[in-house]
């Protein structure tokens, strides 16, 4: 059975024309880089728009004309008059750029190797066979949300079902959004995230977590529930733990301590500030002098943090432990230079399109999404 009306693949074989870096980039040295990536930028002018993810290392962010959360870039992308968008983030966020922006505006992701493993948890193709299974075991209306955090066709896959996309910072309103329209939510891909958000609703005890391809997983027990998790994660913040938060305030007691809502329920509740990346950021921007900060996410942001405001003390929330995104990490510096220098040739290298069916439908639930 299949629900879904517009094609779809898996993301791996999605975009079969993204490239790997050339040898020839592969050993350059940071002031090569520099030098390189400045030289280009300079003779493509406002043609080109760099946007770089909070999550970006520094020689990424340094060179970046907006640095922020994935949609603030997106909408930074469509008010700008660049031809060239240059993500410096992952591919869905490359794909809800080219959703909003112009159709004379062309998206290039870096690198083909930059994508997010919790998006790839939750593929259309996956969740079309799913919900097939799970609508066959009620005859209540589910509403599908998808977080910001996952595929162009799996957003248009919500729309088409009747659902929405939202953030972090508007899972609430969304949830609301859908419980007017239909008696169940399915949200996906973040578990996390979603139990968090029922856990702010008040609605804690009508949740399920459901991972379709574990045979001990039961739909029909699943869907009694008002509100069904899919299993998916982001493979950063699922790593903080509470004991975390109990060390980081016995080793320095007058720590505050700010954590993303994709992390574990207990994390949540023991952290003095809860919210997205933007919260994040404005948190430690209005902080006090002197006061020490905790920061639970990725160790680029904190480190962004701390640099961008020595007068606070920013601290990783799991000292040494705390790591970067994998996915994040494959925008390095040689890859700029190489995608700018071959823009000044007139080649596009890794365009990132999404398909025309795909782009309309998953602009319906990105409207939805700002009519909350």
């Amino acid at each position: 059975m299949e629900t879904a009306a517009f094609e779809t693949d898996l993301s791996l074989f999605k975009y079969d024309n993204l490239e790997q870096l050339p040898p020839a980039y592969r050993d350059l040295d940071e002031d090569q880089r520099e030098r390189r990536i400045e030289a280009a930028l300079d003779e493509l002018g406002d043609d080109v728009l760099i946007l770089g993810h909070n999550y970006q290392r520094r020689e990424i962010v340094e060179h970046a004309d907006f640095v922020g959360d994935s949609y603030q870039l997106s909408k930074a992308a469509a008010e700008a008059d660049a031809e060239y968008v240059i993500f410096g983030g992952v591919t869905f966020m490359a794909e809800s750029a080219d959703i909003i922006t112009d159709d004379d505006q062309t998206v290039i992701l870096p690198s083909m190797e930059a994508s997010c493993p919790m998006a790839g948890m939750a593929e259309a193709l996956q969740v079309d066979t799913a919900w097939a299974e799970l609508t066959s075991m009620t005859d209540e209306d589910i509403i599908p949300i998808t977080y910001m955090n996952s595929y162009a066709d799996l957003k248009a896959f919500c729309a088409e079902q009747g659902g929405l996309v939202c953030t972090s910072s508007n899972a609430h309103r969304a949830f609301e959004w859908a419980f007017e329209r239909g008696d169940k939510v399915l949200f996906l891909p973040d578990k996390h995230l979603g139990e968090n958000t029922a856990h702010r609703l008040g609605m804690e005890n009508e949740t399920a977590e459901w991972d379709p391809w574990d045979p001990e997983s039961d739909a029909a027990e699943a869907v009694e529930n008002d509100i069904i998790l899919w299993e998916g994660y982001c493979q950063v913040h699922e790593r903080f733990r509470e004991d975390h938060i109990e060390q980081i305030r016995a080793d320095n007691p007058e720590a505050n301590v700010v954590v993303h809502p994709e992390c574990r329920r207990e994390v949540v509740e023991a952290a003095d500030v809860v919210g997205s990346t933007s919260t994040i950021c404005e948190t430690v921007e209005n902080a006090d002098p002197g006061e020490t900060w905790a920061i639970g996410t990725e160790i680029h942001l904190t480190n962004h943090l701390s640099r961008w405001h020595p007068e606070v003390n920013v601290l990783p929330l799991c000292g040494d432990a705390c790591m970067d995104c994998n996915a994040m990490r494959q925008i390095d510096p040689n890859y700029m230079t190489w995608v700018l220098e071959e823009l000044i040739e007139g080649r596009e290298r890794n365009v990132i399109e999404v398909a025309p069916g795909e782009k309309e439908l998953a602009q319906v639930a990105l409207d939805r999404m700002l009519e909350i």
